[in-house]
């Protein structure tokens, strides 16, 4: 994978970024400005790029999460809440250049197999165990909670984990196929808040 990595914003959303891009390896940010992210495909294919991020904010903090992958889609947009940095973590680590494990827990549904397939795809295929980094896309009731960790092996029978962050949780939005197009892109899947929030037993990832 490569990835571009975008946003057009302010210095907190600037540093989650860059902590983002620190856990997604052979990611690259890029500062947009007012280009429309649909002008700035064609760049990411002409490029090499697999994968754009785009990643929006409200009152300077990070709102939202566009997920495209390249070059046909699908294309995903995530709402984001309860953002908190390194800094912000108690006794939180720094990366390493080891590309990370990745785990994917309850993607159970077709919806959520195509969800965990996006998220599978921005990392390699080939971890570097020794660098003993996880990534974590964890799904309970349909919210995604991201996570990065470093595990330590405290003696044979113990393992501590040290987080590294950044510390996130995603809320799927919607599903479109195809590269991002906001007037004639045919979506998949839609989030209905007072249709589907409704019952508390159903979920869709």
């Amino acid at each position: 994978p490569k990835i571009l990595i975008t946003h057009n914003i302010s210095q907190r959303t600037t540093r989650f970024l860059k902590e983002l891009s620190e856990g997604l390896p052979n990611s690259h940010v890029f500062y947009r400005r007012a280009l429309a992210i649909k002008n700035i495909i064609p760049q990411c294919l002409a490029k090499g790029f697999t994968d754009l991020v785009v990643v929006n904010e409200d009152r300077k903090t990070p709102n939202g999460i566009l997920l495209c992958h390249l070059p046909d889609g699908p294309t995903a947009h995530f709402k984001i809440s309860n953002v908190k940095l390194r800094k912000e973590i108690k006794n939180s680590a720094g990366p390493s250049e080891y590309q990370p494990e990745i785990i994917l827990n309850n993607f159970g549904t077709r919806l959520g197999h195509t969800i965990g397939r996006m998220f599978a795809s921005l990392f390699p295929h080939s971890p570097d165990f020794i660098g003993r980094e996880v990534v974590t896309f964890h799904n309970q009731r349909d919210f995604i909670f991201y996570r990065h960790h470093r595990y330590i092996f405290r003696n044979e029978k113990r393992v501590g984990l040290q987080e590294i962050g950044p510390r996130f949780t995603m809320k799927l939005r919607s599903l479109q196929k195809g590269t991002f197009d906001s007037k004639f892109g045919e979506y998949e899947w839609i989030h209905k808040r007072h249709e589907m929030d409704t019952s508390r037993r159903r979920f869709h990832l």
